[in-house]
């Protein structure tokens, strides 16, 4: 009898493992899950989680610090420029996640420096204005061309924006009319083809091939491309440099004024 109560005992035990056993995993699902949550709540409320005002002067001082000048002193259009620009979906809600986007981000640099002219990124569909010490002096939102056959008002064409340097060979103040539209404040850098206001500037290349810019900003951008004025344009596969350009400009003017 002491030996079966020995036996029984032994088995006993091993069911009680057998059985603590089979419930861990779900044990363990459980905790995963419940881990997993927490995980998700932190993050979406990282996501979400409203800043205080004093953070949220802080981002509008460090963009501006970084090169995001505000367009229509408006902090939440320097706030999307900055999202354009390093790639982020553009939502204009600044979240404690793009806070600290913002803190890690390098200032704006342009893809040339040491003499003033403007780019035009085209992935980014984005305008800079650089001055002569390679700062950007301004950044803005643009709409180029949107690479789709059009047949309109007697036209036929591609509405493509071409890649490349270019100079800003002639310019209108106010209103012009084109064969295709009313264009604000035309620079013109290429047959036809201009820097110019439009009262729609869409996150995607929506035009006939000019590059628009805001309404608001029109004619301060006219008035900073005086005749001459160096035009570079470009995606991740076309960028030209115009350095060698400028350097034949500073040569022009230092002549002139022996």
């Amino acid at each position: 009898m002491g030996g079966y109560k020995v036996i029984s005992s032994i088995f006993l035990s091993l069911a009680l493992l057998f059985l603590s056993s089979t419930s861990s995993p779900t044990t363990n699902a459980a905790t995963f899950s419940k881990s997993n949550n927490a995980q998700k709540a932190r993050k979406k409320h990282a996501t979400t989680a409203r800043l205080t005002r004093a953070e949220v002067k802080e981002a509008e001082q460090l963009l501006a610090d970084k090169g995001y000048k505000r367009n229509d002193n408006s902090a939440r259009s320097a706030f999307m420029l900055f999202q354009k620009w390093q790639g982020r979906k553009v939502t204009g809600r600044l979240t404690a996640d793009e806070f600290e986007a913002i803190k890690n981000a390098d200032p704006l640099q342009p893809k040339d420096t040491g003499y003033r002219h403007v780019e035009v990124d085209l992935d980014r569909q984005l305008f800079l204005l650089i001055d002569e010490e390679g700062s950007v002096k301004k950044i803005l939102p643009v709409s180029t061309g949107s690479n789709r056959r059009y047949h309109e008002k007697g036209m036929r064409g591609l509405a493509y924006t071409p890649r490349g340097r270019f100079r800003i060979y002639s310019k209108l103040s106010g209103w012009r009319k084109s064969p295709l539209g009313l264009l604000y404040y035309p620079n013109y850098f290429s047959d036809g083809l201009a820097i110019h206001g439009n009262p729609s500037v869409p996150d995607t290349p929506q035009s006939h091939g000019c590059i628009r810019i805001p309404m608001s900003a029109a004619g301060y951008v006219s008035r900073q491309l005086p005749v001459g004025t160096i035009v570079l344009i470009y995606d991740n596969q076309s960028f030209v440099s115009a350095k060698d350009w400028a350097e034949a400009d500073k040569q022009k003017r230092e002549a002139a004024v022996r």
